[in-house]
């Protein structure tokens, strides 16, 4: 039986803790959310489900069974500066650490001096620390690296992951612009921007063994070119539809690595797609794109058993044992 405790009970949160009840020995033991609208509540009603008799407390320290848990399961912050202290709390209770914060996924060049100290914590707690999700964490860092396996030599990599933001999340749609004007989107393209494609570029390189000179990104809006109106969605024409993001890792002035990000609404075809230049060169596509917000949290929970084999410290995941389904553990 493996014990978890559960940090973040937001829309991913909940989604996570559907997937963690429906997987044989695996125990929810706990839940922290500081929200005190839901402060008391059972985490299954919650998240729409049965109750578990699991109530939802404001800080970890004040989980009754915390003695219990094996692994923290953090899905709070996309920022690791934000998210740092919930991480050394989970540490300081002996817990290892599963986490879909966007820049704990490979945070080593981004921000090294948070990611030594996480590091060394983790360490001397003797437990594991790994963030991961579908973007960052797979498609466009893991997968593309793994794909380079069959390479004899590998020249450059370019992924691209457009999707159609319609059928996601309310929140996704928001984060991504949908609706702004120009002018909105000028001015919040900071909270716009899509997080973790610096680091997935440092992740791809690394697994190459490439010491990368330059690493830029640029972001454009996608305009909407006619309305976009139903049941959920009211975009006009020369509105924002959606968001294109661009990363560029470079050897020299070689550009190595591409990583084009680009989610709006009124995509026709989403896509998922690896170009690999090199010996052989191909490209692998998934027609259709994975579902992010399935993705997301189905590989948290699947990360579950490699992080518990994975030795102290913090992780990136091309250190653990590659995740996989499993029907029980």
């Amino acid at each position: 039986m493996l014990n978890i405790v559960q940090l973040g009970l937001g829309p991913i949160g909940q989604q996570l803790t559907q997937y963690l009840s429906e997987r044989q020995g695996i125990k929810i033991v706990g839940a922290v959310d500081p929200d005190p609208e839901i402060a008391g509540t059972d985490l299954g009603t919650h998240a729409s489900l049965s109750a578990i008799g699991v109530e939802i407390v404001p800080q970890l320290d004040a989980v009754p069974e915390i003695q219990k848990a094996d692994v923290a399961v953090i899905s709070t912050l996309s920022s690791l500066e934000k998210v740092a202290p919930q991480l050394i709390e989970a540490v300081n209770e002996g817990l290892d650490i599963v986490s879909s914060c966007e820049e704990l996924s490979h945070p080593w060049h981004t921000q090294p001096e948070l990611a030594s100290r996480i590091d060394d914590h983790c360490t001397e707690q003797g437990v594991s620390c790994l963030g991961t999700g579908v973007n960052p964490g797979f498609l466009m860092d893991y997968l593309p690296s793994v794909l380079t396996s069959v390479c004899q030599q590998v020249d450059r990599i370019k992924v691209e992951r457009v999707q159609d933001a319609e059928p996601r999340r309310k929140p996704f749609r928001e984060k991504i612009g949908v609706g702004l004007t120009e002018s909105e989107f000028q001015q919040k393209r900071d909270s716009i921007r899509h997080v973790g494609l610096e680091e997935s570029v440092y992740m791809v390189a690394d697994a190459m063994n490439w010491k990368l000179d330059k690493v830029c990104e640029t972001l454009f809006p996608v305009i909407a070119e006619s309305e976009l109106k139903n049941d959920t969605l009211n975009v006009s024409k020369g509105e924002i539809a959606g968001v294109q993001q661009v990363a560029r890792g470079y050897l020299g002035d070689d550009e190595v690595i591409t990583l084009v990000f680009k989610a709006a609404v009124g995509i026709e075809q989403s896509h998922d797609t690896i170009n690999v230049v090199g010996t052989p060169h191909f490209t692998s596509t998934i027609d259709g794109g994975i579902n992010g917000d399935i993705a997301t949290s189905a590989i948290i929970v699947n990360a579950l058993k490699a992080i518990r084999g994975a030795g102290p410290g913090l992780k990136t995941m091309l250190d653990v044992q590659a995740p996989a389904y499993f029907s029980e553990i």
